[in-house]
Order: structure tokens, then C-alpha cells, then sequence
């Protein structure tokens, strides 16, 4: 998931305030997180930006989960108000995701058309859990919550919600960097190993000219944000050990900005010059801002074909 953070960001965004992840959502989240996304759905309708990006970068793994909400009578575009992803880490298992989704949609209605279709549910705790389409598995937490992965995933999720195992609150550099953004409409936050792979990514040829083996030791995690409010805006804030470590990568990233920018198009230079780059204290600060037609013209560029792939 984490070769997909910035384009999960990029899909869809909306104006507005948006509400805080639930508490039933958070309980569900091991300690071993990985990222966070976080998407609220309720607004995207209304940015036709937002529409054109969700078409063209939608990755796979999240039209799976859309399809397999539709599968069960939960169309995402009309029913939800918020998604949240989260990845963590799970020993010989690997990387694991659960998804958590709240709407308008009822318990009570979905779990009367799987009896309908005589589909049958399995304990595990006290929950119940449904099948969904592609393996997935599914429990409702409550009326509007519904919960779902794969076995694996959604069986440590609820491990964590049940005191089996440890929850996000007892990592305090995540929950740290997740109320900073919490509430936003969309928002992500990456740990340690997630920003250090982001950023090497994000610089290129620009990492060569420092060692980046031994700064990124210092990279320790990021949050962002993405908003459709008075054109597009991103902020990007990744956490380092100290200052100069910032004001390094700072530097870094605006070496391969002028270096990107040597072969890009003109929509490209555009992009580019939209984006500030700075430091404050122990965090590296980015910042996209643009107007909606800019950003959609920037959006057949091979500029962000690469970003979103």
C-alpha cells in the first residue's frame, strides 16, 4: 500500500471539515501500523477536479474494496461518508490491511439481504463474520460501521479491538503524527520505514548526492493532507530526529525539483512552481497549491502518470 500513498491522496479529496476517524475504527488499528488513509467520501460529488482524478489513478486494491461494498449493496459514491484504510505489520503473515467504513447504509438492511441469500456467518470472539467477494470477510461494529479484510487481517484487527493484542494508542510516534491530522478530509500518515522508502522515491538522482543510508536513519515518519477547497492544495510535513536533518532533506528535495524541472513540459514547470519547499524545527515542509484547471491539465502529463503509478 505504501507505493500508492500519494495517489490514495490524490483521488479523492473534498471541501470541508471532516469528522475525526470513529472510535470503533481507531480500537481496530494494531500498534504495528504501517499508514493510514483516511477518505471522506461525503463531499466528493461536488468537486468534478476530485471526479477526474478518482477516475484516472483509482488503484486496483481500492476499487476491490468498492466492489466488494457494492457486492453486499453498499454503492461507495452514495452511501459512504468515510473510508479508512490501514496497513500494519503482522510477523510471518506480512503486511496486512483492514478497512473500515461508516455511512448511511444499516446493518440491518445488508445482513437481511445475506439471509436472503442464505449466506452464512462464523464466530470469531463475539463477532460474527460475513463473506464478501475476493476472499474478503466482513463484521459490522456497530449499525453504520462495518469492518472487513481478509481473514487474517480482520481476525488481528479484532484481536487489537479486544485487548488480544496492542492498539495504535500504545504507538505513540503514530497516534502523534494521526492527530495532527485527524479530521481533515482526506489524510495519511506513514511510519518510519513507509517515509524512508517514500523519500528516496520522491528525490531520485537528488539522493545520490548526499549518503542517504545514513540520513534516513533520521527520517522517523510523515502525515499529509489533501484538500479541493479554492483549487488544490497538499501538505506534506515528514518528522525527522533534528533540524538539520530537515533543513537537508529541504535542500535535497529542491535540487530534484530543479532537476525534474530541466525536462518537463510546460504543465510540468507549472506543477513544479506550485510547490514550495521548506523546513521548521525538526520537520521537512511541502506544499502544493494550484488552481482546478491547472491541476486537471496536469493530470495527462507524464509528470503525474509517474507520481500516480
Amino acid at each position: 500500500m505504501k507505493n500508492r500513498c500519494l495517489a490514495v491522496l490524490l483521488l479523492c479529496a473534498s471541501a470541508g471539515y471532516a469528522m475525526p476517524m470513529a472510535s470503533s475504527a481507531r480500537s481496530m488499528i494494531p500498534s504495528e501500523v504501517q499508514q493510514i488513509i483516511s477518505v471522506d467520501y461525503r463531499s466528493l460529488k461536488d468537486s468534478p477536479t476530485a471526479q477526474a482524478l478518482k477516475q484516472q489513478v483509482l488503484p486496483e486494491n481500492l476499487k476491490q474494496y468498492e466492489e466488494a461494498l457494492k457486492g453486499i449493496g453498499i454503492t461507495a459514491d452514495r452511501d459512504l461518508d468515510q473510508l479508512t484504510f490501514a496497513s500494519f505489520r503482522s510477523g510471518k503473515q506480512g503486511l496486512q490491511v483492514i478497512c473500515v467504513a461508516q455511512g448511511s447504509f444499516s446493518a440491518k438492511a445488508v445482513l437481511k439481504r445475506m439471509k436472503l441469500k442464505k449466506i452464512m456467518s462464523t464466530k470469531y470472539g463475539t463477532a460474527l463474520l460475513y463473506p464478501m467477494s475476493d476472499g474478503l470477510i466482513m463484521t459490522f461494529t456497530d449499525d453504520n460501521t462495518l469492518a472487513f479484510g481478509n481473514q487474517a487481517s480482520l481476525k488481528s484487527a479484532l484481536d487489537a479491538r479486544d485487548g488480544k493484542r496492542a492498539t495504535l494508542d500504545s504507538n505513540p510516534q503514530m497516534a502523534e503524527q494521526m492527530a495532527a491530522v485527524d479530521g481533515s478530509p482526506v489524510w495519511s500518515i506513514l511510519d518510519q520505514q513507509g517515509t524512508q522508502a517514500m523519500m528516496r522515491s520522491a528525490l531520485g538522482d537528488a539522493s545520490k548526492i548526499a549518503d542517504y543510508e545514513t540520513l534516513k536513519k533520521r527520517i522517523l515518519a510523515s502525515r499529509y493532507t489533501m484538500s479541493f477547497e479554492s483549487g488544490v492544495k497538499f501538505d506534506l510535513s515528514v518528522l525527522t530526529s533534528d533540524s538539520i536533518t530537515a533543513t537537508t532533506l529541504s535542500s535535497l528535495v529542491k535540487a530534484g525539483m530543479l532537476y525534474k524541472k530541466l525536462n518537463a513540459s510546460p504543465v510540468e514547470k507549472v506543477a513544479i512552481d506550485s510547490m514550495t519547499v521548506d523546513s521548521d524545527s525538526s520537520n521537512l515542509q511541502v506544499h502544493f497549491k494550484t488552481d482546478d484547471q491547472k491541476f486537471q491539465a496536469l493530470l495527462l502529463s507524464e509528470l503525474f502518470a509517474a507520481v500516480s503509478r
